[in-house]
């Protein structure tokens, strides 16, 4: 029954880990973009914000 219980919690660490892992990554990537994007804005306003 030991056994079972500690596969269990074992599996269920890793899980956890991997979606800490994927969330970590999607964060970075969503705040390189937004980086870029800001960069852009600084260097060629013009582009990005058009005036109506």
């Amino acid at each position: 029954m030991k056994l079972i219980f500690t596969l269990t919690l074992l599996t269920s660490l890793q899980a956890c880990t991997v979606l800490a892992v994927a969330d970590a990554a999607g964060s970075a990537v969503v705040y390189g973009a937004k980086t870029a994007v800001n960069v852009l804005d600084a260097v060629t306003p013009d582009i990005v914000n058009k005036k109506k």
